[in-house]
């Protein structure tokens, strides 16, 4: 089973937080660094059977809708994934 764990404690702004998605990931340096590029990625590159998100409770309050974009793109692969008979990853948030 291939397990990706996003840490986000400590994370502090919109670069830190997408190079940590790219890294977690394994997405190629020339990434986009936005929802429409991680959506994309997450077709291409990544092959993950679950996928851990920690330390959000960590972040600045400013970045409460840009979880929710996370957390809905994610959701959104899951349920793509499902309707199409592809296999989907499952997320979990630690925090």
């Amino acid at each position: 089973m291939k397990v990706i764990e996003l840490d986000l404690n400590g994370c502090a702004d919109w670069d830190d937080l997408h190079e940590r998605i790219r890294k977690a990931f394994g997405f190629p340096t020339w990434y986009g660094k936005n929802w429409d590029a991680f959506w994309d990625l997450l077709w291409s590159e990544c092959e993950a059977d679950k996928v851990i998100i920690k330390g959000e409770q960590t972040m600045p309050s400013a970045f409460s809708e840009h979880l929710k974009i996370m957390h809905e793109t994610l959701e959104d692969h899951v349920s793509f994934c499902e309707q199409h008979g592809y296999p989907p990853f499952s997320y979990e948030v630690i925090d």
